[in-house]
């Protein structure tokens, strides 16, 4: 398909799941912007990530389902009721495009039960790329199935099959859109926030000035995944002399008392309270920066241009991680040690924040 840049095409992109791959994909939005100034860009993604794509630049209508939780009862009368208000919401308009970005049986489903526009195409991916799920019904509901280089970066993946399903060029780096909004989680006045500041009778200092804050994402949805926790609190406290408050994010209880066990050892740290998504981006959109493993919330930081390094027990940085000025990522087997990780963080150029 070929598109006059001036244009109005509607768009629908289909990017359902998960964090990680959701803010991947928000590159392409931005090359679609680019391209074609005009367009009208629509998403429908899990609802569990609509208030993220709802931040995204240039994306005018967030369609939610709840695909993984309707498949656990597709039987029942709420499943039902949900399924056809999706239905309803998802056909209220015709779309001269839909991009399948997802590759996989339940975005093929989103895809065919969308009202396509005389003359418009729905597009989908013809392969499996290094790394990346497919399943054959995105090839077998697409119009137009693309055939992709198999090893080719995750955001850069997105980025190509948009542009060779709307017949543009793709220029420059990705630049993620990603807007921080307006409900950050307000850092505590300066205190013993701590056991060890505690112990040694450390009194609050409403005069003094806050800190800037590095956040750590220790968090992942894979155990070998993680850093060991002694190496956050290295981590930790080098960044504590170095005269940074350190934030811990969590996602789950689990996750919450590993960010208390790091801020027990720690002389200035923050354990962030139990944010939804939303609150949670535009919370990290303050820091300084961000060290964390491969995870969502790491590339929420990427995506917001902050200051980050990127921490690999696997050989897939190339997939998915990233190597500029002032973002990085670090591998070793079994895990990068910490004096990598901070040299790594110390070589870092001063970044732009939220692109």
């Amino acid at each position: 398909m070929s598109l006059d840049p001036n244009s109005a095409p509607r768009i629908l992109i289909v990017k359902l799941s998960s964090l990680g791959d959701v803010v991947h994909a928000m590159a392409a939005v931005q090359d679609i912007r680019r391209a074609l100034p005009r367009a009208q860009i629509d998403w429908v993604v899990e609802r569990g990530f609509a208030p993220l794509v709802a931040r995204c630049e240039g994306v005018q209508r967030v369609i939610p389902c709840e695909i993984r939780r309707w498949r656990k009862a597709l039987f029942s009368a709420q499943t039902r009721k949900e399924w056809r208000s999706f239905k309803t919401e998802l056909q209220a308009q015709a779309y001269d495009a839909v991009i399948d970005l997802q590759g996989l049986t339940k975005s093929a489903l989103v895809s065919w039960l969308t009202r396509i526009k005389v003359g418009g195409l729905r597009f989908g991916l013809a392969n499996r790329t290094d790394g990346s799920s497919f399943e054959a019904p995105a090839r077998w509901v697409a119009d137009r199935a693309i055939t992709l280089e198999p090893h080719v970066h995750v955001v850069q993946r997105s980025r190509l099959l948009c542009a060779q399903a709307l017949g543009y060029e793709l220029q420059g780096e990705p630049v993620f859109g990603l807007r921080a909004g307006a409900q950050a989680a307000v850092q505590p006045q300066p205190r013993a926030q701590n056991s060890l500041l505690a112990q040694a009778g450390a009194a609050a200092n409403p005069f003094a000035p806050r800190k800037s804050v590095v956040a750590l994402v220790h968090g992942t949805s894979r155990a070998d995944k993680e850093w060991p926790l002694q190496s956050w609190i290295e981590l930790g406290k080098r960044l504590n002399h170095s005269g940074f408050c350190v934030a811990l994010a969590h996602g789950n209880p689990a996750e919450k008392a590993v960010s208390e066990k790091i801020a027990a050892e720690l002389a200035d740290a923050w354990v962030w309270p139990s944010m939804p998504l939303d609150a949670l981006t535009d919370t990290m959109a303050h820091c300084a920066g961000v060290i964390g493993v491969d995870s969502g919330l790491s590339h929420i930081a990427v995506a917001l241009g902050l200051q980050h390094v990127q921490i690999y027990n696997f050989d897939t940085a190339w997939r998915t991680g990233v190597n500029n000025a002032h973002q990085v990522s670090v591998y070793a087997q079994p895990t990068p040690d910490v004096d990598s990780v901070w040299r790594a963080w110390d070589a870092l150029d001063t970044p732009v924040l939220c692109q």
